[in-house]
C-alpha cells in the first residue's frame, strides 16, 4: 500500500493519506497497483479541481471507474452513519457529479487516445 502511495509508514506508525495529500501527477493507466480505494481518492482529488479533471481520470480508468463510483457511495452512506460530514461530503460530491464527469469523460478517451499515438 505504501508503494501504491495510498498509505505512510514511518516510525512504526502507519496512516491513510487524505486525498490532498495524493500525488497529482498519477496517471492511473500507469499505475501497476491500481485499488479501488486508490482510484476513489484520487477522484475526490481531481474534482476539487473541477469536473473536467476528474473526467480525465475517469478516461483513464476505463472499465474499472463505475466500481469507484460504487466505493464513492458505500464510503459516502458509512461517513454519513458515524457522522463525519467532511468526508461524507467529499464522496456525496463525487457522486453527484458522477453523470456528467462520466460525459465529459467520454470527450476526453479521444484526446489521450491522441496523445499515446
Amino acid at each position: 500500500m505504501v508503494e501504491a502511495g495510498i498509505v505512510a509508514a514511518r516510525a512504526g506508525k502507519v496512516q491513510l493519506l487524505r486525498p490532498e495529500q495524493l500525488a497529482a501527477e498519477w496517471d492511473p493507466t500507469a499505475d501497476k497497483r491500481l485499488t479501488v480505494w486508490e482510484m476513489v481518492h484520487h477522484l475526490v482529488r481531481a474534482l476539487d479541481a473541477g469536473e473536467r479533471a476528474a473526467a480525465e481520470l475517469v478516461a483513464g480508468l476505463g472499465s474499472h471507474a463505475e466500481t469507484a463510483r460504487e466505493l464513492a457511495y458505500r464510503l459516502y452512506t458509512i461517513c454519513e452513519r458515524k457522522k463525519r460530514a467532511p468526508e461524507a461530503l467529499a464522496y456525496n460530491a463525487l457522486v453527484q457529479s458522477w453523470p456528467e464527469i462520466v460525459r465529459l469523460s467520454k470527450e476526453a478517451r479521444p484526446q489521450q487516445q491522441e496523445r499515446l499515438l
